[in-house]
């Protein structure tokens, strides 16, 4: 059996990092993919993207949120209560508001001006972007003005988990020590999360779609806070994570089997199913069952994996596990612009795919590179300040 012994675990750095090139690739091909809206478009889309694209569409942020409970399980222990709310805090909200005012206005500034909607330079439009009192696209607006968010939405998401999380930390150590917990099978555990997350899209999907506007997004957090949770607990069990190392094989196979079963579906190969989803709870519960399991063999997989093969140091893991955040701010907006950029010049659809991808990663690197090296900058990106 595999031991979990190393006192910092590197597979979850791999996989937090593996996670950030999967949203990379899914927000380039966002801009390919035909029938789904996003802040800017090509003029070439496809139809078959979108295949290629639901393979990792209903696992990647719950990953995301469960490898940062874990990360947060496994620190936890040097901090006071107090202290790790302050330290997330620093490394999630002063991100999340810089982010806001100047990261993110590009990508509304170049959505508004592919849809006509702007004619004015990028100066003038920011100004009337972080005016809350702002007359301009009234259609657009939230409570706050055209201030947003956007793919940053995940930093407030995850720090209300977290600061949820220590709050009853008091609770789930105890739960968490309990001899149910301690002697509880993985298949067991599995068993629970699975049927907690189909009371939640039972109960929250259909009344709540999503929004990631935080305020009314009731079903993403019922099933992004649950797998937070679950994430938590699972790091302090290490004989569900050998089970898991051991079992990977079997979970990518249900893993694949899910795809196929989502990618039939969505090509009308249960149509006597489908029909029935919206008017027989049934339905809806074997459907929902179905995507869930899905979701977690996926997730499983890699965590398995990674624990197999990536728990070993390396300098191009430390490199990027500092650097990851300020890559997860920068990329999107990079997306935007290159995309923006490139568009007039007409370029065949894979030569602009692989220039794009290649001055994002770019862009990224030398974004970190230069945010890395003074006090103010590292604040700002959630950086720590003893770091070189």
């Amino acid at each position: 059996m595999t031991q979990i012994s190393s006192p910092r675990r590197y597979d979850i750095d791999w996989l937090r990092n593996l996670a950030f090139l999967i949203l990379i690739f899914y927000h380039i091909g966002m801009y390919y993919v035909f029938d789904w809206g996003w802040h800017i478009k090509s003029e070439h889309t496809f139809r078959w993207l979108q295949e290629v694209m639901i393979l990792t569409n209903t696992w990647r942020m719950s990953l995301l949120f469960f490898i940062s409970a874990m990360a947060l399980s496994l620190i936890e222990k040097r901090y006071s209560i107090g202290s790790l709310m302050r330290l997330r805090s620093n490394r999630l909200l002063v991100p999340l508001i810089f982010g806001m005012f100047v990261i993110v206005a590009p990508q509304v500034y170049i959505e508004a001006r592919a849809q006509n909607l702007v004619s004015e330079g990028m100066w003038t439009f920011w100004l009337e972007y972080i005016n809350p009192n702002t007359d301009l696209l009234k259609e657009h607006q939230s409570i706050i003005g055209l201030l947003t968010w956007n793919h940053l939405w995940f930093l407030p998401y995850l720090w209300i988990y977290s600061l949820l999380i220590l709050a009853i930390r008091p609770l789930l150590t105890k739960a968490i020590g309990s001899g149910v917990v301690q002697n509880m099978p993985f298949s067991a555990a599995f068993v629970c999360i699975v049927l907690g997350l189909l009371l939640v899209y039972l109960t929250l999907r259909l009344a709540y779609p999503t929004t990631h506007d935080l305020i009314s997004d009731w079903y993403n957090h019922g099933k992004y806070f649950l797998i937070f949770v679950f994430g938590y607990v699972f790091v302090q069990q290490s004989c569900w994570w050998n089970t898991v190392i051991n079992k990977r094989r079997w979970f990518l196979g249900m893993a694949i089997l899910g795809y196929l079963f989502i990618v039939a579906d969505r090509n009308d190969g249960f149509t006597w199913l489908a029909e029935q989803y919206e008017g027989s709870l049934l339905v809806r519960g074997i459907y929902g069952s179905i995507f869930i399991i899905n979701m977690w063999a996926w997730i499983l997989t890699l965590i398995g994996y990674g624990g197999r093969y990536l728990n070993r140091q390396n300098k191009l893991i430390t490199y990027a596990n500092n650097a990851v955040l300020p890559w997860y701010m920068f990329h999107q907006t990079l997306i935007v612009m290159f995309a923006w950029y490139f568009k007039p010049y007409g370029l065949p659809t894979f030569i602009e795919f692989i220039v794009i991808l290649l001055a994002t990663m770019v862009g990224c690197g030398l974004g970190y590179e230069i945010v890395k090296r003074t006090p103010i900058t590292r604040w700002l990106f959630g950086l720590k300040l003893n770091k070189s």
